[in-house]
């Protein structure tokens, strides 16, 4: 089987963290014999909108490169014409624009920016959305946001994470923060959460400059180091459609302290293998107690490994996609 990912976020090289989560589920469908072929705004002109702060950050910042996505994405549907595929694989909700250009069949996957996307245009995202034989989704929030937008069958693929070795923290005992440092994010919250506690905060992104002790872009290839030392790891979003830095966090056998919203709400069961906070108040009392309390995050790092480990694979996700595909095919 040939299929084709249309892509508007992918790596361009290994230390690119744009659409990494993208990849690795190329990875795993290569590694079962399929043979996949991506199309990215890294193979056709993008007009500086793709890549940098990601799209919907380039146009806010530059609201005149809006004039541009007509250009953009039939540039994206030239591109994905030219590919020999049984089926197509979009990610996200513009990339379906550029599968219907190929007139095959396609699977499409969405992701939580598509949310935001499809509650201000509706009128753009349902057809896109019905057109396809499917519509993948890595967490029941996304499941339920696409039977809102009509889709026809909804496949469940685990969002991929490495599972590391257990390893003991570093000592003394801090909490990180790992991810993009916007709005939505919850950062502002997480910093005035923690203030005085242990903390390290990596990443980057728009709100920068109001963190001083940001460290700012960290690549893919060290971010692993980053959940090994730490003793906790907090996921403070407002919204998450997925939550992987949540989930990567449990890989490496971390004790996680996390909003009850979108995708983390699949992640953690409350008490188990991490801890759901219902609101930001919540957090540092939360992060408070496991700092204080090694055996309650050796306890809550195992059992959220083992969920890693369990639902979380490379096998489980490629197993899942090669279904869809040949369903849509």
């Amino acid at each position: 089987m040939k299929v084709a990912v249309l892509t508007t976020s992918y790596p361009r090289d290994s230390s690119d963290v744009a659409g990494r989560f993208v990849a690795r589920q190329v990875e795993a469908v290569r590694a079962a014999g399929v043979d996949v072929a991506v199309v990215s705004p890294a193979s056709f002109p993008h007009f500086g909108i793709a890549y940098g702060g990601g799209i919907a950050q380039n146009l806010r910042a530059q609201p005149w490169r809006l004039a541009l996505v007509p250009a953009f994405l039939a540039a994206f549907a030239r591109a994905a014409r030219r590919v020999d595929a049984d089926v197509v694989h979009a990610h996200w909700i513009p990339s379906a624009i550029a599968a219907r250009a190929t007139g095959r069949p396609y699977v499409l996957e969405v992701w939580g920016t598509d949310v935001e996307l499809a509650r201000r245009l509706p009128q753009l995202a349902r057809p896109l959305v019905r057109g396809a034989r499917s519509v993948i989704v890595a967490s029941s929030f996304l499941a339920q946001e696409a039977e809102r937008l009509g889709a026809r069958e909804i496949v469940h693929v685990p969002y991929i994470v490495d599972v590391a070795d257990p390893a003991p923290s570093e000592e003394p005992p801090h909490v990180l923060y790992a991810g993009r440092l916007s709005e939505e994010k919850g950062v502002l919250e997480f910093a005035e959460a923690t203030q005085g506690l242990p903390r390290w905060i990596v990443g980057d992104g728009p709100l920068r400059s109001r963190i001083p002790d940001a460290l700012g872009f960290v690549p893919p290839t060290e971010i692993g180091g980053w959940y090994a030392r730490a003793a906790v790891v907090c996921a403070p979003s407002r919204r998450e459609g997925v939550g992987g830095a949540c989930r990567e966090a449990m890989g490496y056998g971390r004790a996680v302290v996390a909003t009850a919203v979108g995708g983390h709400v699949d992640a953690i069961d409350d008490g188990v293998n991490g801890v759901l906070v219902q609101h930001v108040d919540e957090l540092r009392p939360a992060i408070e107690r496991l700092l204080a309390d090694p055996d309650e995050r050796a306890r809550i790092g195992a059992a959220a490994r083992e969920k890693a480990q369990r639902e979380f694979s490379a096998t489980a996700a490629a197993d899942a996609l090669l279904a869809a595909y040949a369903a849509a095919a």
